[in-house]
Parts: C-alpha cells; sequence; structure tokens
C-alpha cells in the first residue's frame, strides 16, 4: 500500500495518534483513503486493536466534521459539490433517498461528499452518526481482522 511520503512518516513517528489524524482528514479534506491508511500501518507492523480503534474514531469524526461543515454552510456548498461526479452523484442520491443514500457511505469516491449532502439536505444527526459510523467501523473490523 503506497501512502505519500509525508503520511507515512507521520504514522511512522506518531503512530495512532497520527492513524487518527490522518484518518480525520482523510474523510475530510484530503484525498486519501483511510482504509488504505489502515492497511499500510498494519502492513507496517502497528498493533491491530489501537490502529483499529484510532481510524474508526477519526474518521467517524471527519464525517460528522463533514456533515456539519455541510449543516451550517448549506446551499451555497452545492454549485461546488456540483463540481466532481462524485458529488454530482451524492446530491442526487441525498435528494432521492434521503437518509437510506448514507448507506454508500463508506465507499471510496461517493462517501464523503454524501456526509457533507446529508448536513446539506438535514438528514437526522442521530440517524446518519448510527448509520455512518457503524459502516466505516465495521469496514475497519472487516481490514483489522486480516492482521491480528
Amino acid at each position: 500500500m503506497s501512502l505519500p511520503l509525508w503520511m507515512s512518516e507521520f504514522i511512522q513517528n506518531y503512530g495512532t495518534i497520527a492513524l487518527f489524524v490522518t484518518s480525520f482528514i482523510a474523510a475530510t479534506i484530503v484525498p486519501a483513503s483511510s482504509a488504505a491508511i489502515l492497511l499500510a500501518a498494519l502492513a507496517g507492523g502497528a498493533s491491530a486493536v489501537p490502529a483499529f480503534i484510532a481510524c474508526s474514531i477519526g474518521n467517524s469524526l471527519g464525517c460528522a466534521a463533514n456533515y456539519w461543515i455541510g449543516f451550517l454552510i448549506g446551499k451555497p456548498l452545492i454549485p461546488r459539490l456540483e463540481k466532481s461526479k462524485s458529488g454530482k452523484k451524492a446530491l442526487e442520491y441525498t435528494t432521492k433517498y434521503g437518509t437510506w443514500s448514507l448507506l454508500v457511505s463508506w465507499t471510496p469516491f461517493l462517501g464523503d461528499p454524501i456526509t457533507i449532502a446529508a448536513g446539506i439536505f438535514r438528514v437526522n444527526f442521530f440517524k446518519f452518526s448510527l448509520i455512518v459510523y457503524s459502516l466505516r467501523i465495521v469496514g475497519y473490523a472487516i481490514i483489522a481482522v486480516f492482521f491480528v
């Protein structure tokens, strides 16, 4: 698994704290896969349980940040999302399926824009949390199990 050099060094030097931070960032502003981050850390010798916990919490909080950015800024974000293929799909799915659109929030390219769109369209935050966090945590658990 190949990560940017800065990210690999950060994880190597700071362990689970770095996994938490990079997983949070991967859910928000940097186009990176948090699953790839977890895989790379585990392949590099990180302990599976702490790595799983750090990535799960970091990425879930990153998704929550996306939701609240969408919620607080709202409709002015729509033109920005419409500029990308995945952003357009996220808006389309959220408009069409509402809360149920979150079932694809775990996917690599569509997941992050869907979490923003959920905030824009005021999806119930409790339902958002239940669906999004569960899917992210299950995904990380599947990855971590292969390294235990």
